[in-house]
């Protein structure tokens, strides 16, 4: 069967997708505390300016008024008043932006006010904001490299936070991966802090514990009921064999042994399930096991044996397959697991089956409609053949062969030939 992938962190992993969100958020804050701060200063530099010229204009004016000469940068009628102020509705003192820049002079604040009458001129003072503006500009200039330091400072704790985060919930994802692979004793175990990557360990350790109870009770019910079946069915082996001798004898005979093969599969099946068997190992010659395993099927299949230069041998099941391969295997196992390929591929695909060794692998293919899609993608289930055109059965020689192939470590897998057909290949370990 297709082994359990592992899920393992990427180029995504949630360690620095938290990370950037935490570094976007840190430039986000900046630009906004930097664009306030650029606006709030910017707004003061004109308010300050917007002051001072309307004090310098009221200095000048007392000045001019009572000596008639002109201070403080005071002039009349200068050419570069703004146009608001040529014409001032009063005798008011006004203030006027203006955003021409001219050398090192501008932008500016005017104020102006007229000396006397209507006609009178207007006299008027100019405040150049060059310098306050070049200090703003600093002051942006500082608050960018500010912001970057405070982000290259705060980006190694938040991708070092965001790694504990990730791990704990690494920790969780491998152990529920774990447990959907079969292994029903993994925990993740207790986890630091109080948070809901805790909660989520201490829910999957309790879904693992609910999972494992209702498996061992079903285990234990199946186990239970074949051991208690296994004693009347032998009752009716035996009494069959006192029937006299014609149709029904045989018929009831038939039905009965069937009955008992299940119940021997039951067994097996619990055994399995609880790790209560364990390998006989021992070096043996690996094609000649085979070709005993699929003679005692007694069922028409080819073994072929697949030669190191790409050469293949043929032999019948009644012919002796003589080769010198040894694998350090168990024999009666590794013969359960191809009795229960052959006996399936002629009970569910079609002939010819066909039976090929090649190193430490055995390959078991038939000419029938082939493996059912919920089968490759799900594996072997008890009791479920998967789809009627494989035929009747109990689902249990597949499931049978999986648990034995664990047992001895080696690899089951089930796929279908491109040109038709199931193809059940076994891989025995080094």
């Amino acid at each position: 069967m297709r082994p359990f992938l592992r899920l393992r962190p990427g180029r995504t992993s949630l360690r620095w997708k938290i990370a950037a969100l935490a570094a976007a958020t840190a430039c986000l804050v900046a630009a906004a505390v930097g664009v306030i701060v650029h606006l709030w200063t910017a707004h003061d530099i004109r308010q300050r300016a917007e002051a001072r010229a309307f004090n310098t204009v009221y200095a000048a004016m007392d000045t001019y008024r009572r000596t008639g000469t002109l201070a403080d940068g005071a002039e009349l009628d200068p050419a570069e008043l703004p146009a608001v102020l040529r014409h001032p509705a009063d005798g008011a003192r006004h203030t006027a932006y203006d955003g021409r820049v001219d050398g090192n002079v501008g932008p500016s604040v005017w104020a102006a006010q007229r000396v006397g009458g209507p006609d009178s001129p207007v006299l008027a003072v100019q405040v150049n904001m060059s310098s306050d503006l070049y200090g703003l500009r600093r002051l942006d200039m500082s608050m960018v490299v500010a912001s970057l330091v405070a982000l290259a400072a705060a980006a190694p704790p938040a991708a070092y936070g965001a790694g504990l985060l990730a791990r704990r919930l690494r920790r969780v994802s491998e152990t529920a991966g774990r447990i959907s692979a079969g292994d029903l004793d993994a925990r993740t175990g207790p986890t630091k802090g109080r948070d809901e990557v805790a909660d989520i360990a201490a829910t999957v350790d309790l879904m693992a514990d609910s999972l494992g109870r209702r498996l061992r009770t079903e285990r234990r019910f199946t186990a239970d009921v074949a051991h208690e079946l296994r004693t009347p069915v032998g009752g009716l082996l035996a009494a069959a064999d006192l029937l006299p001798p014609g149709e029904t004898e045989d018929l009831l005979r038939t039905r009965v042994r069937d009955l008992r093969g299940l119940v021997e599969d039951l067994l097996e099946i619990s055994r399995l399930d609880a790790g209560a068997e364990q390998p006989v190992r021992a070096r043996v010659p690996l094609t000649a096991v085979v070709a005993e395993a699929v003679a005692r099927t007694g069922l028409d299949t080819e073994v072929t044996v697949a030669e190191a230069d790409g050469a293949a041998g043929s032999a019948q099941t009644t012919d002796t397959v003589e080769t010198t391969d040894t694998v350090e295997t168990d024999p009666r196992r590794l013969e359960r697991i191809v009795g229960n390929l052959v006996g399936n591929a002629h009970r569910h695909g079609a002939t010819p089956v066909q039976v090929t060794v090649g190193g430490r692998t055995v390959v078991v293919r038939d000419h029938g409609p082939g493996f059912p899609a919920d089968l490759l993608l799900h594996g072997p289930r008890r009791f479920h053949t998967g789809a009627a055109e494989r035929g009747s059965g109990h689902g249990l020689g597949l499931t049978i062969a999986l648990g034995q192939a664990r047992l001895l470590g080696a690899e089951l897998r089930l796929d279908n030939a491109p040109d038709g057909g199931a193809v059940a290949t076994l891989r025995l370990p080094a």
